[in-house]
């Protein structure tokens, strides 16, 4: 079995827009005389990779902790596009996909919210992407709220390089557990099953 670790470096990766910077340091420290390590550090629930709740957009959407673990794990297509991806994009990809779906970007790329509605209305429990948010820039809020109205969990900011197209991973996305919400970081890792003997 491949294991494919598709997360960013929360440090290594600049904050959204308007979010607070990341910021950690040693409160304690061996090398400075302490008996041990011992650090501290404070980001933005959406820093590096994370999960996005319905609730991050929508007041009567789920939180982190509300939402289904299954979600998280289990069957998951890959996809490449060079394209904002439309409703009729979805109509045609959707039906070959798994319940999760992962877009993986070449320049342009995220969908926007027609493609979200049509999500939204169907099978699919979590759409993941490359990028530091899953909507086009000119539809990015509208886009989140069609997902989070068919309460379709969100994976931001995944590290995709070096990841093939195809049907046949396996996600595991767990978010860190911080009841009450609107997102968290998480460990987005790939299990992709060796083919042949």
């Amino acid at each position: 079995m491949y294991i494919y670790d598709i997360s960013r470096n929360i440090f290594d990766t600049p904050p959204y827009e308007g979010d607070p910077e990341t910021y950690s340091e040693y409160v304690k420290s061996i090398e400075k005389g302490d008996e041990y390590n011992l650090s501290l550090f404070s980001m933005s629930a959406h820093t590096g990779t994370h999960i996005d709740a319905p609730f991050h957009f929508y007041p009567s959407g789920k939180r982190i902790d509300q939402i289904r673990m299954a979600v998280f794990y289990g069957k998951c297509s890959v996809i490449t596009t060079d394209r904002i991806l439309t409703g009729q994009d979805m109509e045609r990809i959707l039906p070959k996909c798994r319940k999760r779906l992962l877009i993986h970007t070449k320049g342009d790329g995220g969908i926007e919210s027609s493609a979200a509605n049509v999500i939204a209305d169907s099978s699919l429990v979590l759409i993941g992407i490359d990028r530091q948010s899953i909507g086009a820039d000119f539809d990015n809020e509208r886009t989140h709220l069609a997902l989070a109205r068919g309460d379709v969990v969100i994976l931001e900011n995944l590290d995709l390089s070096g990841i093939e197209d195809g049907n046949d991973y396996t996600l595991s996305a767990f978010p860190i557990r911080l009841d009450g919400l609107e997102a968290a970081p998480c460990r987005a890792i790939l299990f992709e099953q060796e083919k042949g003997f």
